[in-house]
This record gives structure tokens, C-alpha cells and sequence, in this order.
């Protein structure tokens, strides 16, 4: 009896902690429904121009501070362009150029993994060999690299971005498909005269594609990184484009007197990796069929 007792509070306990851990992407995703709703209407919510500015406001200080005036909410740099609206259209940059290279690196990586996978043999190894030499590099290094070479825009930082992190799927996805064309349904798939291309695409891309989603939401705060960092040495996205990469870049120098124009952009920075850190592994969570059962 004590151990039903025992066995019942500890099931209620672990119902009451399941359900707290649901409602913890909560925060997370209102994160990233501000942040989206700021890049797409960025021209109707910025209350000034990103990229003009008013040198006789320069270095003006947020408007909670003494000396700030109510115009500029977060204050200004030191070419007097208003912080909040370089936020707001920061935001469209940092979520466009993680979509744009998650898709470039997801469609590259999927696409190897699926064909190393399941034809096996030489192809696999020669692609595997190569994903393996993908991995081992310094990414943060090849990106700077490419970029310098490249030049800096904004097309030539998402393909950079994109070439660098297909790796990642094309590993994961080659181990999964290993495992699904030993299924049954994919021998009677060949059996039935299907050709490769159509059971990869009809039979095992839609069994990986949770993981291509999981991979996918976890890596967006990694390219947000990335992207910001290039910006800050000066091998991003080119200015005056507002990025928050280049605005912490611009305030290197100011930290002490004028220490809002870095301190805004690198809190949206962490806030925004973490939510979709958080997002990531709660969509992990819930689509792996193990933790599911538990």
C-alpha cells in the first residue's frame, strides 16, 4: 500500500513537472512572435529612420535618463540615428539571414544525407569523408575567410552561412535514412518497382523530416550568432544596414561614456538565441518518440 502511495505522488509529481515544462516555451515563443511581427512590419513600428540621423542629437542617452530626450526611447549613437529603430530593423536582417542560410544549409546537407544514406558503398563513403572535413573546420575562421574573399553582402553571408552548417544535416540525416531502408516498407517500396529518387522522397524524407525541423530551430540562434559576429568584424553585412553586429561593433570605443548603444542590441542578441534555444529543445522534446512514451 505505501508503495502505490509512494508510486502515486511520485507519478504526480512527475505529471505536475511534465506540465510545468510544457508551458516553458511560452516565453520563448512570445519572444520570437515580437521579433517576427518587428522584422516584417519594421518600416510601420520603427519610430525613426535606421540609417538617417541627426548629428546634433548624437550620443544622446536613452529617455529614462537624465539628459535623455522622449524622441529617441533607447537613446542614440554617435551619428545620431535612433538605437530602438536600428533594433527593430536589426531584427529583419538577424531572422531573414537565419532563415535564408538554414534553408541553403538544410536543403544542401538533406539532400547528401538522404543519398549517401541510402545508396551506401563508395557515394557514402566520398560524401561522408567530406561532411567529416566540413566538421572539423573552424567555422567561425572559413566564415571570415569566405567572406573577406566574397566581399561583404547580404547574399554572399547567407550562402557562407549555408555552406558551412550542412554538415550537421547531412550526418544526421545519413544515419537516420541507414536505419528507415531497413524498414519493411521501403523493401516492399522496391520490390513494387519504385525507383531511389522516389523513395527517398515519397518513403524517408517525410520519416526524417522531424529532425531536419529540430535541427533547424536549434541552429537559428547559432546563425544569429554567427551573423552578428562577422557583422562585429567588419566581414557581415555591410553598413549602414542596421545589424546588431555592427551596431556592438560601432560601440566599442563608447562603452564607458555611451554604453546603451551596446548594451540594447547584445541584450536582443542573448534574448533571442536563448528563445530559440528553448523553442529548439522543447520541439525536440516533444518529437522524439522515446521522451514521448516516458
Amino acid at each position: 500500500m505505501a508503495s502505490e502511495v509512494q508510486s502515486t505522488i511520485r507519478c504526480g509529481r512527475v505529471t505536475t513537472l511534465t506540465k510545468r515544462i510544457s508551458l516553458v516555451p511560452g516565453i520563448p515563443f512570445a519572444i520570437i512572435i515580437v521579433l517576427i511581427i518587428m522584422a516584417i512590419f519594421a518600416p510601420i513600428i520603427a519610430p525613426q529612420s535606421p540609417t538617417d540621423g541627426e548629428l546634433y542629437d548624437k550620443l544622446t542617452p536613452p529617455s529614462f535618463m537624465t539628459g535623455g530626450d522622449a524622441k529617441y526611447l533607447l537613446g542614440t549613437d554617435f551619428l545620431g540615428r535612433d538605437i530602438l529603430s536600428r533594433l527593430i530593423f536589426g531584427a529583419r536582417v538577424s531572422l531573414s539571414v537565419a532563415l535564408l542560410a538554414i534553408f541553403v544549409a538544410g536543403s544542401v546537407g538533406t539532400i547528401m544525407g538522404l543519398i549517401a544514406g541510402y545508396k551506401g558503398g563508395v557515394i557514402d563513403i566520398v560524401l561522408m569523408r567530406v561532411t567529416d572535413i566540413g566538421l572539423s573546420i573552424p567555422m567561425i575562421l572559413v566564415a571570415i575567410v569566405l567572406a573577406a574573399i566574397f566581399g561583404t553582402s547580404y547574399m554572399n553571408i547567407i550562402l557562407v552561412i549555408g555552406l558551412l552548417l550542412w554538415p550537421t544535416y547531412a550526418r544526421q540525416i545519413r544515419g537516420e535514412t541507414l536505419s528507415i531502408k531497413e524498414q519493411e516498407y521501403i523493401t516492399l517500396a522496391r520490390v513494387a518497382g519504385c525507383s531511389s529518387f522516389r523513395i527517398m522522397w515519397r518513403h524517408i524524407l517525410p520519416n526524417v523530416t522531424p529532425t531536419i525541423i529540430v535541427i533547424s530551430t536549434l541552429q537559428v540562434g547559432w546563425v544569429i550568432l554567427m551573423e552578428a559576429a562577422l557583422s562585429f568584424l567588419g566581414v557581415g553585412i555591410p553598413p549602414p544596414t542596421p545589424a546588431w553586429g555592427i551596431m556592438i561593433a560601432d560601440a566599442r570605443g563608447l562603452i564607458g561614456s555611451a554604453w546603451w548603444i551596446a548594451l540594447f542590441p547584445g541584450l536582443a542578441i542573448m534574448f533571442t538565441v536563448t528563445a530559440f534555444n528553448l523553442l529548439g529543445d522543447w520541439i525536440r522534446d516533444k518529437l522524439d518518440p522515446k521522451l514521448r512514451t516516458i
